[in-house]
């Protein structure tokens, strides 16, 4: 990473988001276990840490078996396709069925926070949609299709700082950041822009631009993420995107003939959870008990500005009610305006020329650009459907559940194997020769979680802490003694003692 100075020097009429470092560790678990064992010198000892990193995962494995077996039976009464036969044949009260979808979510949303997944807040999202990529359409969900009692519920047992406002109907949860560039000639897209760039300066001339600007200025009021909103000294921590958009080009007559790449910040992953509404009382009815499903949706590499495209229950987007006003407003004002003219005693020609060329060229600026954004909306979410949604339902809960165990072990081995190699170290020190050794092997950024390493570590019985709180480890013999053969082990070896004979 660049030094602040020169970062802000080069983000100089650039539009910049700031983003938090997350605390995934973003390395496939083999090649960080080959890489660690290779830095230890001696053989044996690199046999021993082999050894304790099959223990460690096999360990914490069996710490989250009952949980997620209690998840995934949970599930299967709510999972949209096959729950409602399963309900039916439990033959449970309503009082009872409410008490188990809280259950389920209490246990989804700890495995979400394990996971390293966040709930996406109003703020984060009204910075993801400040600015535009591919999706150029307002967006809207049809609320009175989704249930809003539910989650509702959740949220009052279990409180959650700076939830959205649609928190009641659904719940998108974001984890990891990413990067989306688009190469083409965006021609329709730059033949809209030099449409609203020349009604711009129309309005500008008839002095009609005071009508039309309201819509503008709330639409940039939360444009935060600018340069002059970034302290480079005090969020070293963060690093930062950079978002490239048609708008903020200079049109000339060579670049519009010639391909364009726009670049935007991604959400590596996005799980979106719902449920639609309730009709009626629950009674014996199937249909009204499959209304009972819980849907999980899972996506990947999300553009942050076009987020829109994994909500539910999307209304058919068409003009807005401003598109409206100016379509309807612009047509009057332009009437009015060339009537007056010609009532004048010498009519100004030119005048009235601006005012009908401002009036067709906004009214055609309407027109196309809707088309062109409804294609664009309709590839978009063809192709979220077949390339950026992962899986669902039970398939996201197993991605969801391998995801933690993986986290927590690489914790437990990246600490372990500082302490190991630096000897006594304060849990401040941990963190930062953690995140170091990340960095510097892997290449890597990340917040370790070392709270959380610290803990399964004390939990594991292969650390102590001495009288002014230093952590020490024990050592890699005695530590895979303290864990003990487990399970998986012992059938191994029964495995291979059967297939010698």
């Amino acid at each position: 990473m660049a030094h602040p100075q020169s970062q802000e020097a080069d983000r100089k009429n650039k539009e910049v988001i700031r983003l938090e470092r997350e605390s995934v560790i973003p390395i496939l678990k083999p090649r960080l276990i080959m890489t660690l064992a290779n830095l230890i010198e001696h053989g044996s000892d690199r046999a021993e840490f082999l050894k304790l990193c099959k223990r460690v995962e096999y360990t914490i494995r069996a710490w989250y078996l009952l949980q997620f077996e209690d998840l995934m039976q949970l599930y299967s009464l709510f999972d949209p396709v096959h729950g409602a036969q399963k309900l039916e044949q439990q033959n449970l009260a309503p009082g009872e069925i409410d008490v188990l979808e809280q259950n389920f979510l209490t246990y989804l949303f700890q495995v979400m926070e394990k996971s390293n997944f966040k709930i996406a807040t109003d703020d984060e999202i009204d910075v993801a949609l400040s600015g535009q990529y591919l999706l150029n359409l307002p967006i809207t969900v049809d609320e009175s299709k989704l249930d809003k009692k539910l989650l509702k519920k959740y949220f009052e047992e279990h409180h959650h700082d700076d939830l959205p406002d649609f928190s009641d109907k659904y719940v998108i949860f974001r984890r990891g950041i990413g990067i989306d560039q688009t190469t083409d000639y965006f021609f329709m897209e730059k033949v809209d822009m030099i449409i609203g760039r020349f009604w711009a300066y129309l309005l500008r001339l008839t002095r009609m631009e005071k009508l039309f600007s309201r819509r503008s200025k709330r639409h940039h009021k939360k444009d935060l993420k600018k340069d002059d909103d970034i302290n480079f000294e005090a969020d070293q921590d963060d690093f930062y995107v950079e978002r490239k958009r048609l708008e903020n080009m200079e049109l000339s007559a060579r670049n519009l003939l010639s391909k364009t790449t726009i670049q935007e910040p991604t959400f590596d992953r996005i799980i979106v959870v719902y449920r639609f509404k309730i009709h009626g009382l629950l009674r014996a009815s199937t249909k009204l008990k499959a209304e009972r499903g819980i849907y999980v949706k899972h996506f990947k590499n999300i553009p942050m500005a076009d987020m829109e495209i994994v909500l539910p229950e999307k209304k058919n987007p068409g003009l807005t009610p401003m598109d409206w006003v100016k379509f309807i407003g612009s047509a009057v004002v332009g009437l009015v305006a060339v009537v007056s003219s010609l009532e004048m005693p010498k009519a100004d020609l030119w005048v009235m020329m601006a005012v009908l060329v401002s009036v067709v060229t906004y009214c055609a600026k309407t027109y196309f650009t809707f088309q062109q954004n409804m294609a664009s909306y309709q590839n978009l979410i063809t192709q979220s459907m077949y390339d950026k949604q992962l899986d669902s339902g039970k398939g996201t809960l197993l991605h969801l559940c391998d995801d933690v165990i993986q986290q927590e072990v690489k914790e437990v081995i990246v600490s372990f194997y500082i302490l190991m190699e630096q000897g006594k170290a304060t849990r401040q020190d941990l963190d930062q020769w953690c995140e170091e050794l990340i960095k510097e092997e892997f290449g890597e950024s990340c917040n370790f979680d070392v709270d959380d390493a610290v803990h399964k570590l004390e939990k594991l019985g292969i650390v102590t802490r001495d009288s002014i709180g230093r952590y020490q480890c024990v050592g890699l013999k005695r530590a895979n003694e303290i864990i003990g053969t487990t399970t998986e082990e012992l059938v191994l070896k029964a495995k291979q003692e059967s297939a010698t004979l």
